[in-house]
């Protein structure tokens, strides 16, 4: 796996490339946010996973990320902060963000945040079984609403829906696979997460608030 670590700290950087070099992972460091963005931009096929701080020179965090999704839609994007503010995590996640770690935190949660992701992005990439109806084209259709796990696409009435974050693909896809299921938070953190969360549970909450 390939990760970009955009984190103006130091110390945090030489203490995760010890985790991600024991983990097989190949990483590069950059210490502000334009040098980050100009990374990524350079070569965005590269990248397997991003881990983005907020609090960043140069460039906002929030700004990098907001950049970032405008060339990737599906590139995973986890934030690091030492904020820690439903607002700012509201924000982090409208502008694309899939996962949210505060600081301070564990590298081995760091590292299976990005286990879990990297693996729930593997299994969205291509088209699964379980499905409302399914042709060649789409995974889920209905008279109104119709989705492609492909291109991560999804329409209502004919049109696209514009702005989906990832994390957002996921919990649609999840839901309207199984349309008369009502599902718990902590089944969605699960189902979508993919693993036992650590976070605020209201992550869920957060994300149905931005598009509704």
């Amino acid at each position: 796996m390939n990760i970009l670590m955009i984190e103006d700290n130091e110390s945090v950087s030489e203490m995760m490339q010890m985790f991600f070099l024991n983990e097989g992972w190949e990483a590069e460091f950059k210490y502000d946010g334009k040098e980050g963005l100009d990374a990524f931009k350079a070569d965005p096929e590269k990248w397997d996973m991003i881990t983005l701080d907020l609090n960043l020179p140069s460039m906002d965090g929030m700004e990098v990320g907001r950049e970032i999704r405008k060339i990737s839609k599906t590139v995973p994007i986890i934030m690091l902060t030492a904020r820690d503010s439903e607002s700012d995590q509201v924000i982090g996640l409208e502008m694309g963000a899939d996962d949210y770690v505060t600081k301070p935190f564990s590298p081995l949660t760091l590292i299976a945040r990005i286990k879990a992701l990297h693996r729930r992005s593997e299994l969205t990439s291509e088209p699964q079984n379980e499905t409302v109806t399914s042709n060649e084209s789409f995974d889920i259709q209905t008279d109104h609403f119709k989705m492609n796990l492909k291109t991560r696409e999804a329409y209502l009435d004919g049109k696209t829906i514009e702005g989906l974050t990832p994390k957002e693909f996921d919990l649609l896809y999840t839901m309207a696979k199984k349309p008369r299921q009502v599902f718990t938070r902590e089944q969605l953190l699960e189902l979508v997460w993919d693993y036992q969360y650590f976070g605020d549970e209201r992550t869920v909450d957060a994300l149905s608030l931005i598009h509704i």
